[in-house]
Formats: structure tokens, sequence, C-alpha cells
């Protein structure tokens, strides 16, 4: 059996692309045990794939803050620790940083990554016993899937990517709040990271009212109070259609989401990892891109259900872009 390590520690979107190794190797090597290293903010994606067996988290950007206290040497003893109980077969750097091929020395195994002319930090490679050279121009799931495959020698992948997810059993299950979804829905996943990502209120109203108008209600998630209340207004002027509702979710976790989603009829999203986690949950997703290219890292769909991604930098997808979009990837 198998013990392999990946180390992919941020962002969202990054750790996600990284999920279809875990099927491929699975799939080669069915009693793998695979452990995973990863930031603490992220730590929920690779604990929702039900065949990762332990999540070491890190934090360099909280210990990078507080570099003098005690506390946080104590922290990065305790994962240095935890790591290097276990003997790897395979300690795999998908992220290809200098943060991250010093943290996978942590563990006890070989170790394989990306060589000095595939990665944006070429002294990353030098921390690697194994390299391998993989192409830039390439989806970052495929990078992905061919260095695990590379690695662990077998074939590269062909075939579309399977996230392993598994959501939306139980809405119910880990809610602490009271839910009642609309019998049909699509999720809106409105928020982003800056404000120069984000798609203009008024095209959220008008694409709102006219799935109102079809009976699909628009469900709208939050993180933040800027967020919530951008939710709320888009909600109240949608509701004005009178035909059906817009509806404010609850604050909901990581994990709560996952539930969630996999309910929704489709999902249309900006440029953030909720419209990746989207896609890894298998239901048709349309991706807006406005201030970044989504052709190496944009919305990957899975086996299931197709992704569209619409937009780039400085361009601001429209609506019926959009609807178009949408009508192709739920037929």
């Amino acid at each position: 059996m198998k013990r392999i390590l990946i180390v992919k520690t941020t962002s969202m979107g990054d750790v996600i692309h990284a999920l279809p190794a875990v099927q491929d190797i699975l799939q080669h090597f069915p009693d793998a045990q695979i452990d995973w290293m990863v930031e603490e903010s992220f730590a929920d994606i690779p604990r929702l794939h039900p065949h990762v067996q332990q999540v070491f988290t890190v934090a360099i950007r909280r210990w990078r803050e507080q570099l003098l206290s005690c506390e946080s040497w104590r922290e990065v003893r305790a994962v240095k620790r935890a790591i290097a109980s276990h003997t790897y077969d395979a300690v795999i750097d998908v992220q290809g940083l200098i943060k991250s091929a010093w943290m996978a020395r942590w563990a006890r195994g070989p170790r394989y990554g990306y060589d000095k002319d595939s990665i944006r930090e070429p002294l990353a490679s030098r921390f690697y016993q194994y390299r391998y050279a993989i192409s830039y121009r390439q989806h970052a799931v495929t990078r992905i899937r061919t260095l695990v495959a590379l690695s662990l020698g077998y074939e590269v992948p062909q075939d579309l990517p399977d996230y392993g997810l598994q959501g939306g059993q139980s809405v119910a299950t880990g809610l602490q709040v009271a839910l009642t979804l609309p019998n049909r829905f699509w999720i809106a996943l409105h928020a982003t990271s800056r404000d120069s990502k984000l798609w203009p209120e008024a095209y959220w109203i008008a694409l709102g009212q006219h799935y109102a108008a079809l009976g699909l209600a628009m469900c709208l998630p939050w993180a933040s109070v800027e967020e919530k209340a951008r939710a709320e207004r888009i909600a109240s002027q949608v509701k004005q259609a009178k035909v059906s509702q817009a509806m404010v979710l609850p604050k909901l976790s990581l994990q709560q989401l996952a539930q969630v989603i996999p309910l929704a009829t489709f999902a249309v999203g900006v440029d953030t990892g909720l419209s990746h986690l989207a896609a890894a949950l298998d239901i048709p997703v349309v991706a807006l891109y406005t201030d970044t290219d989504p052709g190496l890292t944009g919305v990957a769909g899975g086996r299931k259900a197709a992704a569209i991604n619409l937009g780039g930098k400085q361009q601001v997808p429209d609506i019926p872009a959009v609807l178009a979009a949408i009508k192709h990837v739920i037929t």
C-alpha cells in the first residue's frame, strides 16, 4: 500500500484543481493512503474528499506576521513532528513554490516536483529529488495530473477530471441555522477577492429577474458584511419581478455550502474559489472573468457537468452571452 503526501497549500481554486489527482491515484493504487498539506484557511477543501486521510494544516502568512511569537514556533514544530511521524512513498509538491518545496522537506520520503523551467520560482526545484518538465501551456488541472502521474509511474490521464467530492446528501447535516431552500433554484456566486473581479450588480439583477420569470429562484451566499449587503441589494430588486423569489442565504461555512451547491440547477460565479467548488461538485457552471485571464486557471468542468469561462482582462460578459452559456451547460 502506497502512502502519498500531496503538497498544495493555496489558494481555494488552486487546491480544488489538485483534487482530480487524488482520483487518478486511487484508480491506479486503490489502497493508497493519501495525505495533504494545506493552508489552514483552505483545509476544508481536501477534507471534503472522502479518500484524503490526514490533512496537515500550516499557516505561513500568520506565522510570518508573528515571527517573534513563541506560539507560532510551537505550531510549526507540532506540524513538522506530525508530518515526520509518517514515512511516505512519494511527497509530491504540486504547488511549485519555494515555501511549499521547503515545507515538503518536513516529510520523510522522496520528493517530486516540477523542474526549474516549469515553475514561477525556479529555486524551488532544488528541493526535489525528482523533477519533471511540464509545459505551462496547459490548464492547471492538467499540469497537476501530469506531475502526479509521472511521479508515480502511471500513464498521464487524457480523460476529463473527476474531483471525487461528495456534497448535497443532507442540507440539514451540520447546519446550525434553519434553512429551507426553494424547490428550484440557481446559485449566484457574486463575491470575490477584489472589486475589479466583480460583475455589475445590474447584470446580476437582470439575470435573476430573467430566471425568476421562469420559476427558478436565485440564491446568494455571502461571507462578509459587504457581501451580505450586496446580496440583499440584488435580491430586493429581483423580488420586484413578483413572479418568484431571490433568497439571501444565511452565513454558511465552506462545508455547509458544499451541501447546498449540488442542489442547484446551475451556478453562475465570478473569479472566486466557489466557482471552482461548484464545478468540482458536478453542477453546470458559467464563470465570469472581468480582470483576469481564465485560459490556464479558469473553472474546469468535471465528468458529469460542463463549465464555461466567459470574459477576461478588462472584459465584462454581457447578459446575452451569459444566457447563451447557461443554456449550453444545462442542455
